[in-house]
């Protein structure tokens, strides 16, 4: 069989075994146990958990389950809501405060959680009922907190990021670094629309009003006093100062990334058991279920990924279609916009963990010889993974926000987040006119190396 039938093969029967509804990780499997059976040795079957575990023996692999960890344990206690008051009291006299201080509070927990599910269901279990109690209008509130959400696989420390290292064999302490401005970009250009939006929603209300002296409650002011804005500083600050400490401990290069993960799991269950009295075993046991099934999906998923790329590149298929994209002779925007377009299409069906295990093989070798910092790659990659998290079919956080506001008609939910989507392509296009908003920082840190040309 030809490398381009054997390729297409391959292709077909991942896309069938895809929309069989099977999930992620036995489809990925079963496609590479049945072409490992057909068109590699025998023996090769015999050696399928040798090679699963081979894949999986990374050390930077083991600080996933403990950032979970870490994340179940601020996710499961009070803090997100603790995080949003505390935003909302200090934001309050700023116009469209209220929007503006859910974006702030999501990064903030995406920081500290590195979920993106978690920072929705955490912020948005308070934020959304609050916004639309003071008269945002549904699809705001709620394309607010699904945006803010997606965050979490921006912001270090990111499972996302940790699997793009692995995959593309670069260090997770300049990724983790390089994804701090580009947040800061998303959030600060998310803050600019939540309160552009909410001047138009405010003038719309005050014509009502004029007209039909209907008052809504988004004409009504709120104050808040020195005293209950410092009151609000207790339960927030240890877990500021538990994000401040584990970047400290990561790139003042007091630990691995593997031991920040573990003082970070340790140090969250420690502050949530002296802030928030959660240190019974009944209190204990669903964060350790949670995390139990979180690593157990995730870690399988990843296990069944790398066995599906090994596949790949035992047949050769991977190194055919990277030689047939480099001998396609694009010039290297054309590349990147077509490898970017790629990535979008395939967040329609795909999560990011897929996306990136899948496609690393063949579509990094390209943009290496292209002459693209891998690093830097990464950061638009993820940016445009995010886009999947909120864009219709799958749009991941789309459903959870469906799930804690049932209420919100799933149409509204969607004309919500349309408006953020735009914003992390104009992020794209400002990361790929300003390369240094990505890689300036590690450059910085870590000392300058593979420049984008």
């Amino acid at each position: 069989m030809s490398m381009l039938a054997l390729g297409a093969l391959f292709g077909i029967v991942t896309l069938l075994f895809m929309f069989s509804g099977a999930p992620i990780a036995f489809a990925l499997g079963s496609v590479a146990t049945l072409f490992m059976a057909f068109f590699m040795p025998a023996s090769a079957l015999d050696t399928v958990t040798q090679n699963v575990y081979e894949e999986m023996a990374s050390i930077t692999l083991l600080s996933i389950p403990l950032f979970i960890l870490k994340g179940a344990a601020i996710g499961k206690s009070r803090a997100g809501q603790d995080l949003y008051a505390a935003m909302h009291v200090w934001m309050g006299r700023i116009p469209g405060g209220l929007g503006i201080a859910n974006v702030f509070a999501c990064a903030l927990f995406a920081a500290m959680a590195g979920s993106s599910p978690a920072t929705c269901s955490a912020i948005g279990s308070a934020g959304i009922p609050e916004m639309r109690k003071r008269g945002y209008s549904p699809g705001f509130a709620a394309g607010i907190i699904a945006a803010g959400g997606t965050l979490g696989i921006l912001l270090p420390p990111s499972i996302t990021m940790i699997l793009y290292a692995v995959a593309a064999e670069q260090s997770l302490g300049r990724l983790f670094l390089a994804g701090i401005f580009p947040g800061v970009l998303l959030v600060v250009l998310f803050a600019i629309y939540a309160g552009l939006r909410y001047r138009k929603e405010h003038a719309l209300a005050e014509a009502e009003f004029k007209r039909t002296g209907a008052a809504s409650a988004l004409l009504e002011q709120e104050s808040f006093t020195t005293r209950q804005k410092f009151e609000m500083l207790p339960r927030v600050v240890p877990f500021v100062l538990l994000l401040i400490g584990v970047m400290v401990a990561l790139y003042g290069g007091f630990a691995t990334p593997s031991e920040t993960a573990g003082l970070g799991a340790l140090l969250a269950l420690l502050l949530i058991a002296t802030i928030y009295g959660v240190w019974r075993p009944t209190d204990v046991a669903p964060i350790l279920t949670s995390t139990l099934k979180e690593s157990t999906m995730l870690m399988f998923i990843i296990g069944m990924s790398l066995l599906f790329s090994y596949v790949m590149s035992y047949l050769h298929i991977s190194q055919a279609a990277a030689e047939w994209i480099v001998g396609m002779q694009l010039s290297k925007w054309v590349l990147l916009a077509s490898v970017l377009l790629m990535v979008i299409l395939l967040g329609f069906f795909l999560p990011p963990v897929s996306i990136i295990l899948m496609t690393a093989p063949i579509i990094l070798p390209p943009l290496k010889a292209a002459g693209f910092d891998l690093i830097w790659f990464g950061i638009l990659m993820t940016i445009v993974m995010e886009t999947g998290l909120i864009h219709p079919p799958v749009g991941l956080n789309i459903f959870v926000i469906k799930n804690i506001a049932p209420d919100i008609e799933l149409r509204d939910i969607i004309w919500g987040v349309l408006p953020f989507v735009v914003l992390m392509l104009l992020a794209v296009l400002l990361i790929c006119l300003v390369p240094a908003i990505a890689t300036g920082l590690p450059d910085l840190v870590m000392g300058a190396v593979n420049a984008p040309r």
